[in-house]
């Protein structure tokens, strides 16, 4: 029966026919708030997490540095929450210009730190990403040759041309770069041929759980000769088991990347002696 006052032939507005919407989208918009508030206040802070060599897996080849937002109480606002909805708008710029400043202030302060920041190809036209950038290499001189640029393999389909043009020109200063999630979408092999990636980072659907997966096995191992035909380190991407790192490294993957091997942390080893020599 049609609601009293209402013809049967008004439409019914989606939100108001499923109050589950209503709670999702009320819920997301909080969320959003709070980022907004977080960025302004630059309540932020960065985690690192180790990238392990194969052939050296006793120490880390660099570490990823994966911003943190805090809510009004300190609590971390899970990334899920609103990475994707961020990306194409400036509180996703934002998130990248914090990410590359801390990361730099993380490479002045320990010299022999190597590490990679996030970064979405949409960056690259905002002005206030360069400046960062310029700043962080005038501060640290060898901060260049210690860096790696991620791009998404998402993000970096979307301008490829703007993305090769932009990594040559930085590339001249010693940066490296990394392809991330690769496998995970759609690139096009023309220009992962002009990219010239320095690292390759396999999606990790195709890493969890390869030792029990013929089929991961295959994939895995086409995207390495993919990588090491185009002269690039190919990174493993969660890796959960020592299962899992042996068939890898088997296959001749170059780096491993995941819980096995540490989660990310706001107090990597560097940090962690620091303060035990204080308190001591």
């Amino acid at each position: 029966m049609a609601r009293p006052g209402r013809k049967q032939t008004d439409p019914v507005e989606p939100d108001e026919a499923n109050p589950l919407n209503v709670a999702i989208n009320s819920a997301a918009r909080e969320t959003m708030t709070m980022v907004r508030e977080a960025l302004g206040r630059k309540d932020v802070m960065l985690a690192f997490q180790p990238v392990i060599q194969s052939a050296r897996p006793d120490r880390p080849a660099f570490y990823e540095g994966f911003i943190r937002v805090l809510d009004g109480a300190g609590r971390v606002i899970p990334a899920r929450d609103f990475m994707g909805t961020v990306e194409t708008t400036e509180l996703g710029r934002i998130i990248d210009c914090l990410s590359l400043e801390m990361g730099m202030q993380a490479l002045e302060r320990q010299p022999n730190l190597r590490m990679a920041i996030n970064m979405s190809a949409r960056s690259i036209a905002y002005p206030n990403w360069m400046r960062t950038l310029r700043r962080g290499l005038k501060a640290s001189p060898t901060a260049g040759e210690r860096l790696i640029l991620e791009i998404s393999e998402e993000s970096a389909m979307v301008m490829p041309d703007i993305v090769c043009v932009f990594m040559q020109d930085l590339q001249k200063q010693g940066i490296s770069f990394a392809l991330d999630d690769f496998g995970a979408g759609v690139t096009s092999f023309r220009y992962l041929k002009q990219f010239l990636f320095d690292f390759i980072k396999i999606d990790g659907q195709f890493i969890r759980g390869i030792a029990d997966s013929p089929d991961n096995q295959c994939m895995t191992r086409a995207l390495l000769a993919i990588a090491h035909e185009f002269d690039m380190h190919a990174v493993a991407e969660s890796v959960e088991s020592a299962r899992d790192a042996e068939v890898l490294m088997a296959m001749g993957m170059d780096c491993m990347q995941g819980y096995y091997f540490g989660a990310p942390s706001v107090t990597p080893p560097w940090k962690a002696a620091r303060e035990k020599r204080r308190r001591a």
